[in-house]
């Protein structure tokens, strides 16, 4: 371990020494309105984007903005005022203090004002801002109110030329049926709720350090990672498990290639037995597994606005860091069984994804993404009932085409048996017991189709309808007798997929939104939900996780939400 940490240390001084110039500050994607106009922004042809690799740093996203000034004949009434109003919130990255309202103070190098709440202070070395996190939303339908409240903090600061540092800290408390689990099949984002009597709370602090160039950036960050194109979660890597700690890194050199990759301390909520601590003498305290993840994603652009990427992953539970693992380039399941194979032991749980973006149409954007859990050419034979354990998306966006401001979006995902699990609970592709992939996790299905118009700066009303389907739920039972029935893995892939239908959720909503000032959001939401489960009437097969309905139900959806409902939200947050 001494010697991994030396070499790490040896790294980074070096990368230190290497990389100068542009500072590389995550933008949370929780600020969903300035990601959605990027992407129209590209999709509307104003720019190249590699959208597959999210989040985005938020100079990149000044540069793209300011890109697209420099075009603004082409430019709506609504699209020119929008620019404006995100450069003011990139003011500092852009060597600039923002406008704001009703000044506590102001100078020629600070700034703190209530409209919109911030202190900000740039010299010629040092730019910073702090600034608050605050909301509330209030949820209502036949089985009552939920009511949730959140405040923190939020800094960001960036030192001369070449280093960026962030961090922020939010508090929420649910007082009200929880409505993030990790079983739920829903896209809200999943935290580790401190349960109580009224409803539960939680915190998550993140942030990091990073130093960056213009072609490149290192960091040792906290944060949300989302991978694959998308825009009702991505089947690689959704961004919705809590955030994690790992070391990123980002290349590209040139303008038709770029390298992302990052190692990450992943949470595996599984106890370890020879790990413990002692209280007192005699109370043990079992410590959790260690559990971590190395993933890389190549894109490749061999014509203007053709992306296509690919890359590789692997989960592994070793006592300390793999040293092979922390090599950007590699095929990790070739590593893996390097390691292990010769053992006559179990492997890592590897992974391998494609994601393809083309924006080669004006106003319209195709992508698509494929998530390999394991995969074997005989499968492929129509003969052969197994089936890969694969996932897979596309989809298409249409943007100011016929209509200006108007865009709309449909998106299918298929996802098949055992895709997401492992028979070794340590080796799952979860953290904090939350899928990494997409929401509805294995066996599943969802059609997505959306509606959504602009009419002013900072108005969204988005009318949707989701068509979403699990079938029956499997364990990834290697070999053995399960269900009185001795088999293998091989019995389950065998199996339909989704097949039997044991649960679904249609869904019509109408979400709107004013951003009134930067990242501070008014919102309503209204859903007419309909969720259901389903006996299976079908024999019991090997593997199979048999549930009756009300165990489907509850194992899948909060109560709250079960059957049908209108849901109607209404609130307010700033930075959040």
């Amino acid at each position: 371990m001494k010697t991994i940490n030396q070499c790490l240390f040896i790294l980074w001084m070096w990368t230190i020494t290497m990389l100068s110039s542009a500072q590389d500050i995550p933008q949370n994607m929780s600020y969903y309105r300035m990601y959605e106009f990027v992407d129209e922004l590209a999709t509307d042809g104003f720019f190249e984007l590699n959208s597959a690799v999210k989040p985005y740093s938020r100079s990149f996203i000044l540069l793209k903005l300011v890109e697209a000034q420099r075009q603004s004949n082409r430019l709506n009434t609504r699209q020119r005022t929008e620019i404006q109003f995100f450069l003011n919130e990139l003011a500092l990255e852009n060597n600039t203090l923002p406008s704001a309202k009703w000044h506590v103070w102001k100078n020629e190098n600070s700034k703190a004002a209530l409209i919109q709440p911030a202190i900000h202070y740039k010299d010629s070395v040092f730019r910073a801002r702090i600034s608050p996190i605050l909301g509330m939303n209030i949820v209502a339908n036949t089985h009552g109110n939920i009511i949730q409240r959140w405040i923190g903090i939020d800094f960001q600061a960036m030192l001369g030329k070449h280093i960026s540092i962030f961090g922020s800290l939010r508090d929420l408390s649910n007082n009200g049926d929880t409505l993030s689990s990790y079983n739920y099949l829903n896209n809200l984002p999943g935290y580790e709720y401190k349960e109580a009597s009224y409803g539960g709370d939680y915190s998550d602090s993140r942030g990091g350090i990073k130093i960056s160039n213009a072609w490149g950036s290192i960091g040792l960050v906290k944060e949300n990672v989302m991978w694959g194109d998308n825009f009702h979660g991505s089947n690689i890597l959704s961004g919705r498990a809590p955030s994690f700690p790992m070391v990123t890194l980002r290349l590209q050199p040139a303008k038709w290639f770029e390298l992302n990759y990052f190692h990450a301390w992943l949470v595996s909520n599984v106890r370890d037995s020879s790990s413990y601590y002692l209280e007192n003498g005699s109370t043990i305290w079992y410590r959790p597994a260690n559990k971590f993840m190395a993933a890389n994603m190549f894109t490749l652009t061999p014509i203007k606005n053709l992306k296509i990427s690919f890359g590789n992953s692997i989960i592994y539970a070793e006592k300390t860091i793999q040293g092979g693992y922390l090599i950007p380039i590699v095929f990790y399941k070739s590593i893996d069984h390097t390691l292990t194979k010769g053992l006559g032991t179990e492997n890592q749980n590897s992974q391998m994804f494609m994601n393809l973006s083309s924006r080669n149409l004006k106003h319209t954007h195709f992508y698509g993404s494929v998530f390999i859990d394991e995969f074997n050419f005989a499968r492929l034979n129509p003969n052969n009932a197994e089936a890969n354990p694969i996932s897979l998306k596309g989809g298409v966006n249409i943007t100011n085409f016929p209509v200006k401001n108007l865009s709309a979006v449909f998106e299918y995902t298929k996802t098949n048996i055992l895709n997401y699990k492992h028979s070794i609970s340590v080796l799952s592709y979860a953290s904090n017991s939350y899928n990494l992939g997409h929401y509805l996790g294995d066996n599943a299905q969802e059609s997505y189709f959306a509606l959504q118009y602009k009419p002013r700066r900072g108005i969204d009303l988005k009318l949707f309808y989701m068509n979403a389907e699990h079938g029956n739920e499997y364990d990834y039972v290697r070999r053995g007798t399960s269900n009185g029935i001795v088999g293998k893995v091989d019995d389950i892939i065998k199996q339909p997929s989704p097949g039997e239908i044991i649960w679904s959720n249609q869904t019509i909503g109408l979400h709107g939104t004013y951003e009134i000032i930067n990242n501070g959001y008014a919102f309503f939401k209204a859903e007419y939900t309909n969720i259901q489960a389903f006996e299976p009437t079908k024999a019991v097969s090997f593997g199979e996780k048999r549930m009756t309905v009300a165990q489907t139900l509850n194992y899948y959806t909060p109560a709250y939400l079960q059957g049908n409902n209108l849901t109607m939200s209404a609130g307010f947050t700033f930075g959040f």
